[in-house]
């Protein structure tokens, strides 16, 4: 179901040049489309750009991340002496107010302010990709558990699905929060999301699930903030086809009593070719979400495995 409403969106910040605003070193831009003309259904982006945001105008020298002793400084790509460290990092804890109400961020890669992760760094004027954008650093530090992606990495159909669901699962955490935490709340949060927590990582997600129930003799306010915290660990690991295989297995066991042979058959082959990658992931979830239409089963209807974000998105498809 497409949202048309943008009051219903959910806010992400963005990196001003990747919606189209030429805010570049060259006055130019990096327009991504699939930003703006798939996820723009879903998303509604607030902009930024903390190059400009110094005070640094159009056009403009580029600047690099240098090492100092142990120490990542942004300087002049030609004039050294021009150093911006401070002001990026400054420029982004002044942001904090916003970025509290944002759940999401897509930046842009390899920019020496914006870019996540493989930056170059230069040693002596020899560059090792091994930074990360001052802007970003910083947020990221502020901000530790807020989804953040470039633009980049938004082309592998596992990363783009896994910063999608991530999003999605910090507006429901965060929607919780707002209507009242208490351990029924949370612990249904939990429940919801176990499967997908188990298609990433079974052992951390059944430990997680341990921890959950032997807090609650402690402050609930306490706990949630280290819960979250190992939530969005979990979910930044890759999900393998073979975690997904797991959980897609368990799911069909719920069914055991409710199929004939054909259908028990179909959905085995499904399964199994999902493994071996002949089919997307998408296809055994459809089926499983037809017999469970079928055969309601109240644990299943309530997990968001099966449905973690929008089918237009079609994350699934590509999986």
């Amino acid at each position: 179901m497409s949202i048309t409403d943008a009051q219903q969106k959910i806010p992400l910040g963005i990196s001003s040049c990747l919606i189209g605003e030429k805010v570049r070193f060259d006055g130019g831009h990096k327009q991504n489309r699939y930003i703006l003309d798939t996820l723009g259904h879903y998303f509604s982006f607030r902009p930024f750009c903390p190059e400009m945001a110094i005070g640094l105008g159009v056009p403009r020298e580029t600047i690099r991340l240098v090492d100092n002793g142990g120490r990542t400084e942004a300087v002049g790509n030609k004039n050294a002496h021009l150093n911006f460290t401070q002001p990026l990092i400054q420029i982004a804890d002044e942001q904090k107010d916003w970025h509290r109400q944002i759940f999401g961020y897509i930046v842009k890669k390899d920019s020496p302010s914006c870019g996540m992760e493989r930056v170059r760094v230069y040693y002596k004027d020899q560059p090792q990709r091994s930074g990360v954008g001052l802007y970003t650093e910083t947020m990221m530090r502020n901000f530790p558990t807020l989804p953040i992606e470039e633009e980049g990495r938004l082309g592998d159909p596992v990363l783009r699905e896994s910063f999608v669901k991530r999003v999605f699962i910090y507006r429901r955490w965060q929607d919780m929060i707002d209507a009242g935490l208490d351990w029924a709340s949370l612990t249904d949060f939990h429940a919801r999301h176990k499967l997908i927590l188990y298609s990433h990582d079974q052992n951390l997600g059944r430990k997680l699930g341990r921890e959950l129930s032997a807090a609650h003799q402690q402050p609930i306010e306490d706990y949630a903030t280290r819960y979250l915290v190992d939530l969005m660990a979990i979910l930044k690991i890759y999900a393998k086809r073979s975690n997904h295989v797991n959980v897609l297995e368990h799911i069909r066991g719920y069914l055991k009593q409710d199929l004939d042979k054909s259908d028990k058959q179909e959905l085995t082959d499904s399964i199994e070719n999902y493994r071996r990658g002949l089919l997307p992931l998408i296809v055994p979830i459809t089926l499983l979400r037809h017999h469970f239409r079928r055969n309601p089963n109240e644990y299943i209807d309530r997990s968001y495995y099966m449905q973690p974000h929008p089918d237009e998105l079609m994350l699934l498809n590509s999986l």
